[in-house]
């Protein structure tokens, strides 16, 4: 097993209930938390000006992650403090066994178990502000300010650029003063720094107006050219220029309003040479099953299925019917190239894992690797959203959508007249994205391999040394932000 195991990376914290802390005279300190996606401690250096300076003032370290090391699982452990086992984010979707449906991104904050590092808070002072800027699960957060993008779909099947906030007149307020949030440079081919812009720009904005006790702000823009381009690509050295200067407008804004800053990142993004087509290698032993739709497409039929996997980056949970199955599935899988780990439920408790939305089996990719969510074996046969950019239909992450088809001839004309149609009120079919997934060459979701604990890891940042140790799982993120805004312990 190729994986590291140490309480460092998944190890559990302590949570102090509300009646562990003291009473203090003092007002509570304000906090920005800025999560700075795929930032490693080894980019900190000339590239980062701000960020570094934000460490010279405080300290930096590595950070321990969590098994799978994505986005929703991340960031839930960090404001919970508890594994997946316990808050249930198990991946950044999972099979809705009764729904017989798998649904990734879902925005409901209400999916998420446990009591958040506000809550706690505010068993300390009632008076306790909360602005949520960008981070998942935002919708219908306990939180008095947050906003997240929502596109509008009516009913002629168009998709519309728009935003959710809370309270609703955030919104107007924001895209009256910064223009609509440009969703295009948020996710696909598209996805630049002009996201992670506006939403620096947009959280500014909330932290002077309203001077919230803890603000969240998510700046996702390394994680584009580092899965597009792989981490040793030159090119990355001006992402990380771009985000630096994004996270410096939001440390100047939390500094003028009082408040001490914690920068982290929810994993580091590793190279990798070669996609496994995990539900392609079950469909070729009889374990899928797929429907042929009229239009001539296939589509997964995961209630038929008898085992699929819901792919995410370099993890998979495997779900399977019957459990006479697991033994033989797990062995199938565990002699396919590109996969490191098969866990089954047992061997998942010493991960965190064990939860009734993970797979029965949850299957790791070999440190080069990273798993499609392929199940077509003929590409004339793939669903029609398969060349969309459509992350809540697929039954997988893919990041193949970073990338325009590169066998469309004339792809801007091509994008253009889809545009056009758009505009003209038509239905249209963005069907840009191609079917080759051999050019992604980064990607996440393993724990470090061992040797590589430094530059595989995410990193925590403080602005003062108060609460300074030598390691720092990810789980002891929502006590130190507690005793950075309230004190130390009695």
């Amino acid at each position: 097993m190729c994986l590291l195991l140490c309480t460092f990376y998944i190890g559990t914290t302590l949570l102090d209930s509300p009646s562990t802390w003291e009473t203090t005279p003092f007002m509570t300190r304000p906090l920005l938390l800025l999560n700075i996606v795929g930032l490693t401690h080894e980019m900190l250096g000339p590239n980062t000006p701000h960020l570094s300076a934000l460490a010279k003032d405080g300290f930096a370290r590595p950070m321990g992650t969590v098994l799978p090391a994505v986005t929703c699982s991340a960031q839930s452990t960090i404001l919970t403090g508890t594994l997946p086992s316990e808050h249930g984010i198990v991946a950044n979707g999972w099979y809705f066994r009764d729904l017989a449906e798998v649904w990734l991104w879902r925005q409901s904050n209400h999916l998420v178990h446990g009591e958040r590092l506000y809550d706690t808070a505010r068993w300390h002072d009632p008076k306790y502000t909360v602005a949520k800027m960008f981070w998942w699960y935002n919708m219908y957060a306990n939180v008095e300010w947050s906003m997240t993008p929502r596109p509008s779909y009516p009913a002629d099947g168009r998709k519309v650029f728009d935003s959710y906030s809370q309270p609703a007149t955030l919104r107007d307020e924001l895209q009256a003063k910064l223009g609509v949030f440009p969703l295009h440079h948020f996710w696909g081919p598209g996805a630049d720094i002009l996201s992670s812009r506006w939403i620096a720009d947009a959280s500014v904005e909330v932290m002077k107006r309203y001077k919230p006790s803890l603000t969240l702000v998510y700046l996702p823009h390394l994680d584009y050219n580092l899965q597009r381009l792989g981490p040793n690509d030159p090119a990355i050295a001006e992402d990380i220029r771009l985000v630096d200067a994004e996270a410096g407008k939001c440390i100047a804004a939390a500094r003028e309003i009082g408040a001490d800053v914690i920068a982290l990142s929810e994993y580091a993004i590793t190279a990798v040479r070669q996609p496994v087509h995990i539900n392609r290698i079950l469909r070729r032993h009889g374990y899928i099953t797929a429907r042929r739709e009229p239009l001539g497409w296939e589509t997964l039929d995961c209630g038929a299925s008898r085992a699929f996997a819901v792919a995410d980056h370099q993890v998979a949970h495997v779900y399977i019917q019957k459990y006479d199955d697991v033994k033989a599935v797990k062995l199938l899988l565990s002699q396919t190239p590109g996969i490191d780990v098969v866990l089954d439920r047992g061997e998942q408790q010493q991960f965190g894992l064990d939860h009734e939305r993970s797979g029965e089996l949850v299957v790791i990719a070999a440190d080069d690797s990273w798993f499609t969510y392929y199940f077509w074996d003929d590409d004339t046969l793939a669903p029609d959203y398969a060349r969309t950019i459509d992350i809540h239909r697929k039954p997988g992450y893919d990041p193949v959508e970073l990338f325009v088809d590169p066998k469309l001839a004339f792809p801007k004309l091509h994008i253009a007249a889809r545009l056009a149609q758009k505009f003209m009120g038509f239905r249209y079919y963005m069907d840009v994205i191609g079917l080759d997934a051999s050019g992604v060459k980064g990607s996440h979701g393993r724990l470090p391999t061992p040797g590589r604990e430094t530059s595989e890891a995410p990193v925590f940042i403080c602005s003062t040394r108060e609460i300074e140790q030598d390691e720092i799982p990810m789980t002891a993120v929502k006590n130190l932000a507690l005793r950075l805004q309230f004190g130390s312990q009695p």
